[in-house]
């Protein structure tokens, strides 16, 4: 049960930083959010938590993670509003989520070594530089070996370990789970900026190809990028999430 709860308070918390990101960059470039909710995408709406502005703060019915939509109306195409913005305005708003978790994890990293090492703020703060980059090359290197036929898929964490290692820090104590989400918001923050189809990353790259191309992308070409990449990851943390019950029952 802390497993599972240590892991909703984690992934949830590193989510809302994400797409609190994209949300700051929307506002500052003058681009409307209609809705900034905590929970599931796909699952219903339960609660309106408050308004402000034009924006709606709602709560879904599987408390994950989080999103924000660019839609006046559920029933209109998120996608087809994003596209009609500039695309100087839709790469800044890409591209904040993964940066607003790369400076959470910063500050996670440096106040857990802080209090929990008693290291002075400079060696803090080196410390937690050093940190993030090793976990940035670790993590590039992870997926390039992976999809180079070098990696092995034992190497990766779905929910499942991920739950685990989280319930073990919160087990060792408060200080190690400000760690353990410091490190959860860091990859997070990686991950998303790899470029492939439905992460971050992929969105910026398909920018850069309509910059090339002078012209934006068809609506349909984004759903058919879209809708792979989210089968291409359903799949792979299927595979992640079975290597992980595996290794529980070993």
């Amino acid at each position: 049960m802390i497993s599972i709860l240590a892991f909703l308070f984690v992934f949830t918390i590193v989510v809302l930083i994400h797409e609190f990101g994209h949300f700051i960059a929307a506002r500052k470039t003058g681009i409307n959010v209609y809705e900034f909710s905590i929970g599931f995408p796909f699952s219903p709406k339960i609660a309106t938590l408050f308004r402000h502005k034009e924006t709606e703060f709602t709560l879904r019915l599987l408390p994950l993670g989080g999103f924000v939509s660019f839609s006046r109306n559920e029933d209109e195409s998120e996608t087809i509003e994003f596209l009609k913005e500039d695309r100087w305005k839709r790469g800044i708003i890409i591209s904040a989520g993964s940066i607003f978790n790369i400076i959470f994890a910063f500050l996670l990293l440096t106040v857990a070594l802080l209090i929990g090492k008693n290291l002075p703020l400079n060696d803090a703060i080196l410390s937690s530089i050093k940190t993030i980059e090793i976990v940035t090359i670790g993590t590039v290197h992870l997926i390039f070996n992976l999809f180079s036929g070098n990696g092995s898929m034992d190497s990766l964490s779905g929910p499942v370990g991920i739950a685990v290692m989280a319930g073990k820090a919160a087990n060792a104590g408060f200080i190690n789970l400000i760690y353990f989400t410091g490190l959860l918001s860091l990859s997070l923050g990686i991950l998303n900026l790899l470029p492939f189809p439905a992460l971050d990353g992929g969105h910026l790259i398909i920018l850069a190809i309509e910059s090339l191309k002078r012209s934006p992308l068809s609506q349909r070409t984004y759903q058919i990028v879209g809708i792979a990449g989210i089968s291409f990851f359903l799949i792979l943390t299927l595979i992640a999430t079975y290597k992980d019950i595996l290794r529980l029952i070993a």
